[in-house]
């Protein structure tokens, strides 16, 4: 029975976890709250009380978190992960991170004996508690064969894009396409309101239409609607992303305009209701002037 310590219990961390549970895994949990943790302890996850304790003597510890600075805390802080990892076992990263963060962590990690795996998902919390994530992966061809036994019950497709580094740079150009098109969405749906369009009609036309993704697809109803309940990503990670994702961007082409554009528009957003999800963006860019 494989050891695996999970970190993270959030909107995507908590499905991943019971994956590992779901697939016989002696699975240990941290994170901040221990009421996310609860259901998962009654299925037979074990409640460590921190990430060391998590990490010890596990054969693979995965960790989904908010941003770089929990990332760093959860594998190096006082009671981190990495000090109770032994040599050999793997440090997988699905959290997005910053590029020179996913760097760093892997020259960190690495100098500890430690085989250090970039693997950013994409997909919805259902997808995350079924199993059926994308798993967009950085890392050395033979560390991710040998890693794959503890990827395959989070993800059902694996994209190795290289090197660690590469994994998280596709994560932040996916993240940061998903902003500008969700905050131009709601540009359009603004202007389709105020010229009085049918806007269940503008619905139906952009989610099957020439334009439609699948963020169009998700998100145009829910504005028309005003309907948000449900959150599955909110104001302020996407706006943490597409951060991380600018600041790359800025070091590989001389201007980026409408990424810092979509970025501006989720620092709004994010300013005024972060913890909402992100289709609100409608509400943003319809208030009068």
């Amino acid at each position: 029975m494989s050891k695996v310590a999970f970190i993270g219990l959030g909107r995507m961390g908590h499905g991943m976890a019971g994956r590992y549970l779901d697939a016989g895994s002696n699975v240990a949990v941290w994170n901040r709250s221990k009421t996310k943790a609860e259901d998962l302890i009654a299925r037979g996850a074990r409640w460590a009380a921190s990430p060391a304790e998590a990490a010890d003597g596990a054969d693979a510890v995965v960790t989904m978190v908010a941003d770089d600075e929990a990332s760093r805390f959860v594998w190096l802080g006082e009671n981190g992960a990495a000090a109770k990892m032994q040599a050999g076992s793997f440090a997988i990263e699905c959290s997005t991170v910053s590029h020179q963060h996913a760097l760093d962590m892997a020259r960190e990690l690495r100098g500890r004996g430690l085989i250090y795996i970039d693997c950013p998902v994409t997909g919805l919390p259902q997808a995350a508690a079924s199993g059926k994530l994308t798993l967009l992966v950085g890392a050395d061809a033979a560390d991710l064969d040998r890693a794959k036994p503890y990827l395959a019950p989070i993800g059902d497709v694996i994209k190795h894009f290289g090197a660690v580094g590469t994994g998280t740079v596709f994560k932040l150009i996916n993240n940061l396409m998903g902003a500008v098109q969700i905050a131009s969405l709601a540009e359009g749906v603004a202007m389709a309101e105020q010229a009085g369009l049918d806007m269940t009609l503008v619905a139906e036309a952009l989610a099957t239409g020439a334009v439609a993704s699948p963020q169009v697809i998700r998100h145009s109803k829910r504005m028309v609607a005003r309907d948000f309940s449900g959150a599955s990503f909110t104001a302020a990670l996407r706006h943490k992303d597409a951060a991380y994702a600018v600041a790359l961007a800025e070091t590989l082409l001389p201007g980026v305009p409408v990424s810092r554009a979509a970025l501006t528009a989720y620092e709004k957003a994010k300013a005024s209701a972060p913890d909402d999800d992100e289709g609100k963006m409608i509400e943003i860019v319809s208030r009068p002037k």
